[in-house]
C-alpha cells in the first residue's frame, strides 16, 4: 500500500463521515504511512503487534479476528514452527495482507486475520505439514500466547542506532552497516536510513530478519565512561 492509497483511504473517511480499514500493514507501509502525518489510529489485534491494521476517521471496533489452529491429536503432531503455518495459509491462496501476526504456543498457532477471511480459513484449512488441525475462531489469546521479552544489559559507547543494533545482535560494524543500507532496521515502525539517528528510551527498535528490541534506562557508566543499558529483547 502507498501514499497515493493512504490518501484516498483518509479522504474517503472524511467525506462519507466513517471509519475506513487497511488491510494489515507491513513495517515499510506502516513507516510509509507514518511519513505522511495523516491522523490514524493502528491495532494489529494485541499490544506489540508487528503487523498493524491502520483506520482513517471516528473510532470503531477493528475488523480483526483470532483464529486458533491446532493439531487435531496433539500425541501424533509434527512439530510445527511459524513458517509451517505460514506456508499452509499462503498454499489456500489467501494474500499475505489479509493476515497479521502469527503467535505460537504448544504447537498451536494463533492467528489474527481479517474477519472476512476467517471463515474461508476455518473451513479450508486441514493440514499443516503432515498434521491434520482443526481451526476455529477465538474470542481472546489464552494466557502465555504473547512471550514476553528477554531482559538484558548492553555496554555501549553511544546511543546511535548503528552502535545499540551491533550490541543487540552482536553484529560487526561492517554487517551492521549492511542492514541499514538495504533498509532493515525501522525506529517505532519508521525506517531509519541514518546509522547515527539517536535512539530513546522506550524507542522500539525493529531489525527485518532479527526481531526487535526496545533500549530502557541507564543502569551505569563503566570506568571507561561507556553507558551500561538495560534492553528488552522480543524474539
Amino acid at each position: 500500500m502507498d501514499a497515493k492509497r493512504f490518501h484516498e483511504l483518509y479522504n474517503r473517511a472524511a467525506e462519507k463521515q466513517y471509519t475506513v480499514f487497511t488491510d494489515f500493514l507491513n513495517l515499510d507501509e506502516q513507516s510509509e504511512l507514518n511519513g505522511l502525518y495523516l491522523p490514524h489510529g493502528c491495532w494489529g489485534g494485541y499490544e506489540g503487534a508487528e503487523r498493524i491494521v491502520a483506520s482513517f476517521g471516528e473510532w470503531a471496533e477493528y475488523p480483526i479476528d483470532i483464529v486458533e489452529i491446532k493439531p487435531a491429536a496433539p500425541k501424533f503432531a509434527d512439530k510445527l514452527s511459524h513458517r509451517d503455518f505460514l506456508g499452509a495459509l499462503m498454499n489456500l491462496g489467501i494474500k499475505r495482507e489479509l493476515l497479521g501476526d502469527i503467535l505460537i504456543k504448544d504447537n498451536a498457532a494463533y492467528l489474527f486475520c481479517l474477519e472476512t477471511i476467517s471463515e474461508y480459513i476455518c473451513s479450508n484449512l486441514s493440514r499443516v505439514k503432515h498434521t491434520t488441525v482443526k481451526c476455529s475462531v477465538i474470542d481472546a489469546l489464552p494466557e502465555g500466547a504473547v512471550t514476553e521479552p528477554e531482559e538484558g544489559e548492553i555496554n555501549v559507547s553511544s546511543l546511535r542506532a548503528d552502535v545499540l543494533v551491533a550490541a543487540v545482535y552482536k553484529l560487526s560494524r561492517k554487517s551492521c552497516s549492511e542492514l541499514f543500507a538495504a533498509d532493515r532496521v525501522f525506529v517505532n515502525a519508521r525506517l531509519c536510513s541514518n546509522p547515527s539517528h539517536i535512539i530513546k528510551e522506550g524507542d522500539i527498535v525493529s531489525v527485518r530478519g532479527f526481531g526487535r528490541f526496545q533500549p530502557c534506562s541507564q543502569i551505569r557508566t563503566t570506568k571507561k565512561n561507556r553507558a551500561v543499558l538495560g534492553v528488552r529483547i522480543y524474539k
